[in-house]
């Protein structure tokens, strides 16, 4: 189970957008996400009239790895560490992995 998911509000701790806030576009295997604004670098597109692609230079959001995020807690307004945990038996007898945040306690509900 990942602990930071796509869709989750994360905080940039490390680099240039240190501080700043994003929602997670992409997870991807090797341990970097795709965050929405965040590590964003000037790619020069070559025009093609085929496709209806314009040229010219356009912002491109770039991988950010994994451990120089931090899950966005609601409740103190700050980056938060994330671990799981095993819950109670669901109706199928099952127990389920929870995300919590480490300073709380409580779950993440996203």
């Amino acid at each position: 189970m990942n602990k930071i998911r796509k869709g989750d509000e994360v905080i940039v701790t490390t680099g240039r957008d240190k501080g700043r806030r994003g929602t997670v576009l992409n997870v991807f295997d090797d341990g970097r996400l795709l965050v929405e604004g965040i590590n964003v670098s000037k790619k020069h597109q070559k025009a093609n009239p085929n496709m209806g692609v314009q040229g010219g230079i356009v912002d491109k959001e770039m991988p950010i790895s994994v451990s120089n995020v931090l899950l966005f807690n609601p409740k103190t307004k700050k980056g938060d560490r994330v671990g799981i945990r095993m819950s109670e038996k669901g109706k199928d007898g099952k127990t389920r992995r929870v995300r919590i945040f480490k300073s709380s306690g409580e779950t993440v509900d996203i």
